[in-house]
């Protein structure tokens, strides 16, 4: 499994190399928070290799006062972390239904048909595009790692296991494979070239076409404490406006957006070309603006407010589970995300706090997590050990987890919900 721990092919930063803005290369000289040294949070240790030397990177997020994007500086090469990848986004079923829904809402705002070509960047194993496969509308996967490629290619949908950018779209595009729907949902998180990666979208999308971009919304994040969202693989975090900077330079227009629940509060952005004057922007667009302005987001004193927030929810949920433990109770947790990897290492909870973790996901169970080394089972462990407490990783989808789950309240178990504050559900 080559995201186990390994030697890691570095990227050019040094120790002493000053870092610079992923988008308009300023000097980044602002620090948002500081989570101290952290591995790779989907490189799972196997049984083998819990002996081994691990590699640890800084997990330091800045903001650059120019433009007001939120980053991680570049330890590791994306093609160490994405080429062979551990989240299948099938096992979630909530995602699933999010992911019919908007299928629906995108056949039926743009008139969608056998006619169209839909391309979906960052097409995991296929959870989303086989929805309009289903409709009869043609699709185009593109998945840099191998091994979730092939799932989806397994389900019969047309897949390229590519990193996007501006030579894969000039290829797909010499192909005859121009969007009338470019759909980007959870990847400008993952992008380390922003600007490579908007420029290919320009590239492939038809003249009339719509992209559309699904993300975590950084002010929801900040308010909510979400740090365990920030990890290696996460190279930057967007508000609205630093998104649109973006899209703007590179002639996209986005004209459309709307607030999502999803991984804690997202943003879905719709953008055309800049010279396509048949989609109006609506007033959504400047009501948002206008709201992380008046937050702060443009203000440097904004992001210096987050580091105090995420030591008080670090102190919190170690004084829960300090006291847990005295009591006698056991812990074990639920999932294996890449944000439970960050809060756990974060926080220094190892087995001694949390006994064991599980999650749905065959490719991860028999594994442990990068460095706590929590092993991690299938679910049906939890019904053989009865603890008294099942704290919940993927906070996310809390609500479908506990319903899943409900037969631990058969022994008098509790779920415990870490983000945004520590929370007992009986």
């Amino acid at each position: 499994m080559s995201q186990a721990i390994k030697d890691v092919p570095v990227s050019n930063v040094t120790a002493t190399q000053k870092a610079c803005c992923r988008f308009c290369q300023a000097p980044l000289t602002h620090t948002v928070v500081d989570l101290g040294m952290s591995p790779l949070c989907e490189s799972y240790v196997s049984l083998s290799q819990l002996n081994q030397m691990e590699p640890f990177y800084p997990l330091r997020v800045y903001v650059c006062d120019r433009c007001f994007l939120v980053q991680l500086q570049e330890y590791v090469s994306p093609e160490h972390i994405f080429t062979e990848y551990a989240y299948f986004s099938s096992y979630a079923e909530s995602w699933l239904q999010h992911a019919r829904v908007y299928t629906d809402l995108m056949v039926d705002r743009f008139s969608l048909n056998a006619s169209s070509q839909v391309v979906e960047l960052a097409s995991n194993d296929g959870y989303l595009l086989q929805y309009f496969l289903e409709k009869g509308i043609p699709v185009l996967g593109v998945e840099p790692a191998a091994n979730i490629a092939q799932v989806a290619l397994s389900k019969g949908i047309p897949t390229v296991n590519e990193f996007f950018g501006q030579d894969c779209a000039h290829k797909l595009v010499q192909q005859g494979k121009q969007a009338d729907l470019i759909v980007a949902n959870n990847v400008l998180a993952h992008v380390p070239d922003l600007n490579d990666f908007v420029a290919g979208i320009k590239r492939l999308l038809k003249p009339q076409g719509v992209a559309t971009g699904e993300f975590q919304h950084l002010l929801r994040l900040m308010e909510s404490n979400q740090f365990d969202t920030i990890y290696h693989e996460h190279f930057c975090y967007h508000s609205f406006i630093a998104i649109e900077k973006i899209f703007a330079a590179h002639g996209m227009t986005l004209f459309d957006v709307e607030e999502l629940p999803t991984h804690g509060g997202s943003l879905r952005v719709y953008a055309r070309h800049s010279e396509d004057i048949s989609k109006p922007v609506c007033n959504r667009v400047a009501a948002l603006r206008a709201h992380e302005e008046n937050d702060g987001f443009t203000t440097l004193e904004r992001y210096a407010q987050f580091s105090a927030q995420v030591q008080a929810t670090k102190r919190n949920l170690l004084d829960f589970l300090i006291q847990a433990k005295k009591a006698g109770k056991v812990i074990v947790g639920y999932g294996a995300p890449g944000k439970g990897n960050t809060l756990l290492n974060y926080c220094g909870i190892r087995t001694d706090f949390l006994e064991y973790t599980v999650d749905r996901n065959p490719y991860k169970q028999g594994m442990y997590l990068p460095g706590t080394h929590i092993p991690i089972y299938a679910p049906e462990k939890i019904a053989e050990t009865k603890p008294d407490y099942v704290l919940i990783l993927p906070w996310n989808f809390k609500d479908e987890i506990m319903k899943q789950m409900s037969f631990i309240g058969e022994w008098g178990g509790q779920f415990v919900v870490p983000i945004p504050e520590v929370k007992v559900y009986a």
